[in-house]
């Protein structure tokens, strides 16, 4: 199934715009489009939280990783600060994605 985005308003797509294209696209109502949308980042963002990797078929893999305190500075003193330990999300887009948009770029 494909999905026709034919002008966005705004440079990014939003999680409006993307339950709008299901209300138009398949013909779910507003309030199912919306739910639909909202359940689907719930379960990605429940499964990152919990620190387990999503992988999505065809789209690419979010991770979480933790990255170790260290050493840092601050960009306007120059002053040395501690950064402390934390877990942070990392995307890998999948080769399929990656050909998909380097066909698009290419044929511009």
């Amino acid at each position: 199934m494909e999905f026709a985005v034919e002008s966005l308003e705004t440079p990014a797509l939003t999680k409006a715009q993307l339950a709008e294209l299901l209300f138009e696209q398949i013909g779910l109502n507003k309030r199912e489009s919306k739910d639909m949308i909202d359940a689907f980042f719930d379960l990605i963002t429940d499964q990152l939280v919990e620190g387990k990797d999503v992988k999505i078929s065809g789209f690419g893999n979010f991770q979480i990783r933790t990255k170790a305190a260290r050493p840092g500075r601050n960009p306007r003193t120059g002053e040395p600060v501690a950064i402390e330990a934390r877990r942070v999300v990392t995307f890998h887009a999948s080769p399929k994605l990656k050909d998909q948009v380097q066909a698009a770029t290419e044929t511009g």
